[in-house]
Parts: C-alpha cells; sequence; structure tokens
C-alpha cells in the first residue's frame, strides 16, 4: 500500500470513528434532553436565563433610537410571507418596527439583538405594556399615559386611533400609575431581577413616550435641507406599498397576535454587537439545539456600521462568521435597510454633507439625481446563503458590494 493510500484509508477511519461518536451521543439520554424542539412558552426563569446569559456588555450607539426611522420597512412583508413561511426562528435589531415583522410572520421564537442596553429595556418596558394591555386602545393609554378617547370603535384603523390620542392630554398621574405597573410586571409577577440604574433606563425611555406622545421620533432634524424623521403615527399608519397596513396597531388581530407571543415570553431582547464573541454565537447553539433555523433576520443597516468601523475590516468580518455559525436554511432571508445620506432626505441640487464618524459615505452613484426629495431609504432582502458563499468567495470588500448583492433578482 502507497503511503497516499495509507493516508486515504487513515482519512476514512477518522471520519468513520468521528461519525460513531457523534451517533452515540445522538443515543445518549443527555443529548436527546438536549435537542429538544423549541417550547410553545419560556417560563420566567428560562427567559430571563436566556436574556441575562445571552447578553453582552452595554455598547453605544449615538442615537437612542427610540422608534424607527424607516417608512418602506413592510414593503418585504408579502414576499417575505411567501417565501419564508412557516418561519422557525427571527432575530431582528432595534426597537418597535422588529414587532410588525415578528406579527406578520409568527416565528416559534425571535431574539432582539441591540448593543445598547437601553434597547433591551425599552423591549422590557413595551413588553410590560402590551402584556396588561387586552387592545391597541390600553396599549396606547399606556404607552402614552393619555385617557383612552371616548367612542372610538372597536374596529377602529390605527390612524383614526391615533389621531385620537393626539387630541388627548397627558396625564402625570397616569404616567406614575403606568410606571410602577411596569416595574411590578417586570419584577413581581415575572421575577426579573433589575437594577436601580435599569429601573431609571426604563423610567427614561418610558418618559420620553409621556413627553412626546404619538408624535416621538427616532431623533430630530430640522435644519435648512433636512427633513424630520417620522413620528410613531407616521410609522403605524404607513403600508406595505399596495396599500395594505401591517403594522402591529393596523388591526385587533395583529396586535393580538402579538401579544400572544409577549404572553408566552418568546420574543427574547439581548444586549449584543452583532460582530461581538457572545451574544449570537448562544443565540446559534440555543437554536441548534432545539432544532430551529433563523428565517429572517433583519439588519436594519447595521452592517454600514460595521464595515466604517476601526480598524477598518474586522467587525463585518467577524459578523460574518458569526452568521455562519448560525443554523440556516435555503429560505433564511436577510432584511436590509439602505439609507440615503444617512437616513435623511436630501434636497437634489443641494451638496451632500459629510458623513458622520464611523459611517460609510454614500456614493455619489447613488446621490439622487436634481429635481426633487430623494428616498430616505430602501429595504432589501437577500439569502443568508447567497451572503455567505460570497464572503467565502472572497468577494465581499465593502458595504456596497452587500448592497448590490442584495439588488440582485
Amino acid at each position: 500500500m502507497s503511503a497516499m493510500e495509507v493516508r486515504r484509508t487513515t482519512a476514512k477511519v477518522g471520519i468513520l470513528a468521528i461519525a460513531v461518536a457523534a451517533l452515540m451521543l445522538c443515543v445518549t439520554p443527555t443529548s436527546r434532553s438536549r435537542t429538544e424542539a423549541l417550547p410553545q412558552r419560556l417560563d420566567d426563569r428560562t427567559f430571563w436565563t436566556l436574556v441575562t446569559e445571552f447578553s453582552e456588555p452595554n455598547g453605544f450607539f449615538r442615537s437612542d433610537n427610540l422608534v424607527s426611522n424607516e417608512m418602506v420597512f413592510q414593503y418585504v412583508i408579502p414576499t417575505l410571507q411567501q417565501t419564508v413561511l412557516p418561519a422557525s426562528a427571527y432575530i431582528g435589531v432595534g426597537p418597535d418596527q422588529n414587532f410588525t415583522y415578528i406579527a406578520a410572520l409568527t416565528p416559534r421564537i425571535a431574539f432582539i439583538v441591540d448593543i445598547r442596553r437601553q434597547n433591551m429595556l425599552l423591549h422590557l418596558m413595551y413588553k410590560a405594556l402590551i402584556e396588561m394591555s387586552p387592545t391597541r386602545e390600553a396599549f396606547l393609554s399606556r404607552l402614552f399615559s393619555r385617557p383612552i378617547p371616548a367612542n372610538t370603535p372597536p374596529g377602529a384603523s390605527a390612524r383614526a386611533l391615533l389621531t385620537a390620542f393626539e387630541s388627548m392630554e397627558p396625564d402625570g398621574v397616569a404616567f406614575e400609575r403606568n410606571r410602577a405597573e411596569i416595574y411590578a410586571r417586570l419584577q413581581h409577577h415575572h421575577g426579573f431581577s433589575l437594577s436601580r440604574t435599569d429601573l431609571a433606563g426604563i423610567d427614561s425611555v418610558y418618559r420620553a413616550f409621556y413627553s412626546a406622545g404619538p408624535d416621538i421620533r427616532y431623533s430630530v432634524g430640522r435644519s435648512t435641507g433636512w427633513q424630520p424623521f417620522p413620528t410613531y403615527t407616521d410609522l403605524m399608519t404607513a403600508d406595505d406599498g399596495h396599500g395594505v397596513q401591517r403594522g402591529y396597531l393596523a388591526s385587533e388581530e395583529i396586535y393580538q397576535t402579538l401579544r400572544d407571543l409577549q404572553e408566552r415570553n418568546l420574543i427574547v431582547p439581548l444586549v449584543g454587537d452583532f460582530a461581538g464573541p457572545k451574544a449570537l454565537r448562544s443565540v446559534a447553539r440555543y437554536l441548534g439545539l432545539h432544532h430551529a433555523t433563523v428565517s429572517v433576520f433583519y439588519t436594519s443597516n447595521v452592517e454600514q456600521y460595521l464595515f466604517g468601523g476601526r480598524p477598518r475590516g474586522e467587525a463585518w468580518q467577524r459578523f460574518y462568521a458569526n452568521v455562519a455559525a448560525l443554523p440556516t436554511d435555503a429560505r433564511s432571508t436577510f432584511i436590509r435597510a439602505f439609507f440615503n445620506s444617512q437616513g435623511r432626505f436630501m434636497f437634489r441640487g443641494q451638496v451632500q454633507p459629510d458623513p458622520q464618524p464611523g459611517v460609510v459615505p454614500i456614493p455619489p452613484a447613488i446621490v439622487p439625481p436634481p429635481g426633487g426629495p430623494g428616498p430616505r431609504s430602501e429595504t432589501l432582502l437577500n439569502p443568508i446563503a447567497i451572503l455567505l458563499a460570497a464572503f467565502a468567495e472572497g468577494r465581499i470588500a465593502s458595504y456596497y458590494d452587500v448592497i448590490e448583492l442584495s439588488r440582485l433578482p
């Protein structure tokens, strides 16, 4: 037997030994107990263990990001409902736009991973408010600490509801009562261990909703040449581009779908950097042990910051390595938001402002031509398998390679 044949035989024996060992692990009682299907409900202790054990240290982002700044994020929902259902697991980032995707796709479990601990606290606030509110009117009343308007019919549209709430004055007594009920729901009903700093964080975000009401925004940009970000009302009354409103307050049925998932502890907010060593890797292990795959990964425009960070190149490569560790299949899909001029409308014919530090500038070819206001953003879909193949083959070198990959048919 030649040396080459010996090596081949040895390799086959090694592979066979690994396969046998894996098979033996699969039939042990311990392995069976650790590879159960996803539960229909997470008990409070398990939910909080996932939040605390999977999370990373608090990170920094320059905005509070209390609501979305994406107006067209619903446009991809009809396509997703045709291509990824039934959905297994959902991963997202940012505030409550995730609720619209989750309610539309009804995944078996959802993880919201954001670098800011404040975002996790925001989601805990939402969790408490949604669980305590049996209707959309009750939810909006608690969210903004305003009385429920009189004579709102049960089937009122989101616009009718929010227009009615805009006319109501905030109630300071209701705010204090609601805040105490949020704390009690999280700490006593669920048994979540929240520090004084955490409670102060929840107070901060809840006070912002109380102060601004339905006019609350991601941020405010009113200088010359810039348009303000959309309000909560704008976001909740947006549609899918075909006249169908799919927001989580569009109907009682959609809201109840979201509320059911919250009550079963199946929307799990985590603190984590997409390029970090723990959060996404922990989600990957959890889903693998429970025979689940990632059906949808909503990244917003986080990749833009990963490509623009320092040292250049390392963050986005770590992120795609984390994605490669996630259990996926041929249907698994990225949802991306691509922003024109860092998320604000640009008036055509004006000079584009200098990019902010750490953000990849938009190339001139994508700047809208003179003649009118350009779009704020677009929402793109990209099969995860296609991205990972391009990454493995060295075809990804910039954020715009990712965007162009998302535009392929």
